[in-house]
């Protein structure tokens, strides 16, 4: 099946305005949407605040018009500082060993974006995994034990070497999309994919 690689951060409005093009044109070309994480801002690096005027003025300036243009419902959350997505991304591991990586994906960006909620704090995390079906006791034990901390450590390894600056970052064969994709662009690079594995 052909894949729709997909380099995000939990924080990154771009992301999650990108999803709904991703996912149409996965399912129009029978794609799969492969989620890869990249953390912008790791610690020890300091996290964004929403009350400081950087955010505010990019949303203004970039987010609210693309959102708009896109029929989209997005919100400058205002927790702050920003959380780091670190655990979110643990919890993304644990999601994916049991089958939700993708809607746990989308239940965290609807939580940070949608709902101003501290993607950063373990209940959360354990609740959103409740509302996609999975087990909230047990994602909220493996993220306390520290289970998925190597292999989250591993994924950002091989973002890294993949030479990820930016998110998101979209790789489907050997087209690379860096930034916010446009559904032909998408479409064009499915379409060039399928072309090199019949050839």
């Amino acid at each position: 099946m052909k894949q729709i690689h997909v380099y995000s951060d939990f924080v990154c409005p771009y992301c999650l305005l990108a999803e709904p093009l991703i996912r149409d044109a996965a399912a129009a070309e029978a794609a799969e949407i492969v989620w890869h994480p990249f953390e912008l801002r790791p610690d020890p690096v300091p996290t964004l605040r929403p009350e400081d005027p950087y955010l505010p003025a990019v949303w203004q300036r970039s987010v609210y018009p693309l959102a708009e243009r896109l029929g989209q419902k997005i919100t400058l959350p205002t927790v702050s500082p920003q959380p780091r997505s670190a655990l979110a991304f643990e919890g993304f591991a644990f999601a994916s060993d049991h089958g939700r990586g993708h809607e746990y994906t989308l239940a965290v960006f609807n939580a940070f974006f949608a709902e101003d909620r501290d993607i950063g704090d373990i209940e959360v995390l354990a609740a959103l995994a409740e509302t996609v079906g999975l087990d909230g006791a047990a994602l909220r034990q493996a993220l306390q034990d520290g289970r998925y901390r190597a292999r989250h450590a591993e994924a950002l390894r091989e973002a890294e070497a993949q030479q990820i600056k930016a998110v998101p970052t979209i790789v489907i064969g050997t087209t690379r999309i860096e930034g916010m994709p446009t559904a032909e662009g998408l479409r064009n690079a499915l379409q060039s994919l399928a072309a090199e594995e019949q050839a």
